[in-house]
């Protein structure tokens, strides 16, 4: 009798969600949301399943997910396997034309391929392209700069084949949101003169977003959001807080290219970017259609 009893409390406390969730499941139907995967979400099967699963279900109720993946740790393993070196400034990988190759096949090949048939093993219909694909990223050659610091005088910094998103072609991804099919898709550019390019998952995420006119920019991360001096989550931020803070250095190191992602998108035409836990259980679901949310949301 008490099982049957913490059976119906579980029941209804699984139907009151759903009920509280219709205000925001009718905010974002038909509307599409880009994802950003990466980092230790994509570890174990587990994760990778909880992922899938929710993005599955996004595309069952009417909202329009497109995935953005990234693969930085399983390209490090595959360039120590091949025993092919990499060289990084300022945290940086140089990417050389040898590596360049690991790089597209890691990114469009094992990866890509492992996200898009743990989608389907959930029931959706998920299909793998790269930037390269139908011209979606077309890019030129990233350039970085860094000030010497005896001299302060500015150095530029010779990073290989990696690419910065000047033009994206929708056509492909608008096919496929007017579709049941989910893209996910690898970040790999192409050049101008057919060359192949790495892009920074984030960076090709928020390039993809602004120019679809995406209602939301999800970039799951391995921390739990832009953090204040504290150290405790910023749950909401301007775009002018974010620049405040920068210049203030409480956003630092490598949050900041992201929350730069994330206001480069909103200038775009993004309604708003969130940075948000992608290692915590369901973190798309909870964001989207919860009065919770969760992580950093940056708007306007």
């Amino acid at each position: 009798m008490e099982k049957s009893q913490a059976m119906k409390r579980d029941w209804l406390a699984t139907a009151r969600t759903l009920s509280e969730a219709l205000p925001y499941l009718q905010r974002y139907e038909g509307k599409t949301v880009v994802v950003k995967f990466g980092g230790h979400a994509m570890g174990d099967d587990k994760s990778m399943a909880n992922f899938a699963r929710d993005i599955v279900l996004m595309k069952q109720c009417g909202v329009h997910p497109v995935v953005v993946h990234g693969g930085g740790p399983q390209i490090a393993q595959m360039l120590e396997r091949l025993g092919v070196k990499s060289e990084f400034i300022d945290g940086l990988r140089v990417t050389t034309e040898e590596t360049v190759e690991v790089v597209e096949m890691v990114l469009g090949g094992v990866i890509n391929k492992r996200i898009v048939a743990a989608i389907n093993g959930q029931g959706g219909k998920a299909v793998g392209i790269t930037g390269k694909d139908a011209n979606l990223i077309i890019c030129e050659k990233a350039v970085k700069t860094r000030r010497d610091p005896e001299s302060s005088i500015e150095q530029v910094l010779d990073l290989g084949f990696v690419g910065e998103p000047v033009e994206v072609n929708p056509a492909l991804l608008e096919t496929f949101i007017a579709s049941d099919l989910i893209p996910v898709i690898a970040p790999v550019g192409v050049g101008r003169q057919g060359e192949t390019y790495n892009i920074n998952a984030d960076t090709a995420a928020g390039a993809v977003a602004g120019r679809i006119g995406a209602k939301r920019l999800l970039l799951l991360t391995d921390v739990e959001g832009v953090k204040d001096g504290d150290g405790d989550v910023i749950t909401d931020l301007t775009r002018a807080k974010v620049m405040e803070l920068i210049e203030g250095e409480v956003i630092k190191g490598g949050m900041i290219p992201k929350v730069m992602t994330a206001v480069e998108a909103i200038d775009r035409g993004v309604e708003a970017a969130v940075i948000l836990d992608g290692r915590a259980p369901h973190a798309v679901l909870l964001e989207l259609f919860t009065v919770h949310g969760g992580g950093t949301l940056i708007r306007k």
